[in-house]
């Protein structure tokens, strides 16, 4: 039989499979929404339609972001693995995003790991993990060894945190330090036994050190501080990746003091007190808080955070999705588990490198030379060495 001059069964058939076809496409479309990364990447044509958009809404495309994420329902289709490793200190912040972006895609396995700033760097530029934790810019050394392996990777900061140095709850004559006081207490050349050795009003009792392991970003941050380029930390310390494991020890003894990142110290108050550290430029002995991190007063310790995204890492949809998520509520994250959020342009900046996939770091120079400063100077395209 024909229909029109067309064999019934041939008509059948290509239309079983035009149905098929529109079928597949609605279940991959409902399966897999475009990120905002991947709306970005389309025709000029799109992005100039976008940016008319956005002008005409007011609305930045990280603000588009979160209002987006803001109405996401549960989605079962996505699934696939993200392995994250890294910074101890960044380690809650990034364990909260995991869990709330679990909650909207259950069939995603999120493996966080905190081997420390190093430890995840060492896997990150081997390209084992999809994102690596910071609690300090990628060192020469690291970027390097991504280049050499072919691992280009975006630099996202996502909170501040401020150093806290901390002692027994019940210690009653450690209230400040001066930077030259923790020069006396840490460094390798003066390495002081006892407390009146760094203050003769202060009791003859032996001081025990807890902190972090070498290969925590925390623990560099601390040495380029106190020690510089040309000093060392004294090696006779209890040392440890994980925080909860320094808390305790300072927490366990009277004379004992220790340092690590500000969260921890806000979620044991209990069981610690932080100690005024003198800032060098204005002579103040000043608190880690919200405030004083934020507006640096609690210096030299307060410290900008970091992630680093493999940039192939995109091709996974579950990555790419995550990283927008992140970034989104990166605020609230930090907030959260007790860290001080960036300024709004810092996560514009960051989101904006997301979409465009300006890959490279802004702590670098050219030569490999370190570059510093406010992060609102710093981490701007300007400065971008790739």
């Amino acid at each position: 039989m024909k229909f029109f001059g067309v064999p019934v069964l041939g008509l059948c058939f290509v239309m079983g499979i035009l149905l098929a076809s529109g079928c597949d496409s609605a279940n991959k479309k409902a399966a897999s929404q475009p990120s905002s990364r991947e709306a970005s990447s389309g025709t000029q044509t799109d992005k100039v339609d976008e940016s008319a958009s956005t002008q005409t809404s007011g609305k930045s495309p990280l603000a588009e972001a979160k209002e987006n994420w803001s109405k996401a329902k549960p989605n079962t289709e996505l699934a696939g693995k993200i392995d994250i490793d890294g910074s101890s200190t960044v380690y809650p912040i990034t364990e909260a995003a995991a869990a709330a972006f679990k909650k909207i895609y259950e069939n995603v396995n999120i493996t966080v790991g905190k081997s420390g700033t190093g430890g995840g760097m060492k896997r990150f530029d081997v390209g084992d993990t999809d994102i690596s934790d910071a609690s300090r810019p990628i060192k020469d050394k690291e970027f390097k060894a991504c280049k050499d392996n072919n691992v280009s990777f975006i630099e996202i900061p996502i909170a501040y945190d401020g150093l806290t140095v901390v002692a027994h709850k019940d210690n009653d004559f450690l209230n400040e330090l001066t930077v030259d006081q923790l020069k006396t207490i840490f460094l390798s050349d003066k390495a002081a036994k006892t407390w009146k050795d760094v203050n003769p009003a202060w009791p003859d009792d032996e001081i025990k050190i807890f902190a972090p392991g070498t290969d925590s970003g925390t623990f560099d941050y601390f040495k380029e501080v106190v020690a510089g380029s040309e000093g060392a930390i004294r090696p006779d310390m209890s040392t440890s990746e994980n925080d909860d494991v320094l808390v305790n020890g300072v927490a366990g003894d009277v004379s004992a003091i220790g340092f690590f990142g500000a969260a921890y110290y806000f979620q044991n108050r209990d069981k610690l007190k932080a100690l005024k550290i003198v800032n060098p430029e204005t002579g103040k002995a000043v608190l880690p808080s919200d405030e004083t991190i934020e507006n640096g007063s609690y210096a030299p310790f307060s410290r900008p955070l970091f992630i680093y995204v493999n940039k192939n890492s995109f091709d996974k949809a579950q990555v790419e999705k995550f990283v927008e998520f992140y970034i989104a509520k990166a605020a609230d994250f930090a907030r959260e588990v007790g860290y001080v959020a960036l300024p709004d342009a810092v996560y514009e900046k960051g989101f904006e490198n997301f979409l465009d996939e300006n890959v490279g770091t802004h702590y670098l120079n050219d030569k490999m030379e370190k570059r510093s400063g406010p992060i609102t100077e710093v981490y701007q395209l300007k400065n971008l060495t790739k």
